[in-house]
């Protein structure tokens, strides 16, 4: 397995990546609970934003990391959700899902966004500048370690936010 760090070209998926994406998302989890959220997020149309499902490529082109940043609230406020973030197995710890988050990040960004939610590695998310949700006053729906709920303001002259995440339905909570 490559444990190098390379530059991966990144883009948004386009409806021929469906396929090579729910493939992916498959392959790097145990089950296709993930890849069945993806597709159950691209078909709500309260969830999905153009343009915020990224790809990491190969030279060749070929679709190897993916991150999805769909529409939850805070409250009554939006915010974006980042999951899943996906990476082929032989890819993973090559920077190939990292491209695909910093590319997302700087589209919405781009695109007026505020505000990023991510539930995960404590020890991975803040290298893109994620801290501990609480310290803006947002929280999940459900029990999780506080580390693991973090937040990203992309806008630091915007206010965040304050309230508990309402995730779209396909997360099931």
């Amino acid at each position: 397995m490559p444990n190098t760090t390379r530059t991966w070209a990144t883009r948004p998926e386009t409806t021929a990546d469906i396929g090579p994406i729910r493939a992916l998302t498959a392959a790097a989890f145990d089950t296709e609970a993930e890849a069945d959220i993806v597709d159950a997020l691209r078909a709500d149309p309260e969830a999905w934003i153009e343009g915020l499902s990224i790809l990491a490529l190969t030279p060749d082109g070929d679709p190897v990391g993916h991150a999805l940043f769909t529409r939850c609230h805070v409250d009554e406020q939006p915010a974006l959700a980042l999951a899943p973030c996906s990476v082929l197995p032989e890819h993973q710890r090559t920077g190939a899902g990292s491209a695909a988050i910093r590319a997302g990040l700087d589209a919405a960004r781009a695109m007026g966004e505020n505000l990023v939610l991510v539930l995960g590695h404590a020890d991975y998310y803040p290298r893109f500048g994620f801290t501990p949700a609480s310290g803006f006053g947002v929280r999940a729906p459900f029990e999780v370690p506080d580390e693991a709920m973090m937040a990203l303001p992309l806008d630091p002259d915007r206010p965040t936010p304050r309230g508990t995440i309402r995730y779209p339905d396909a997360f099931g909570v």
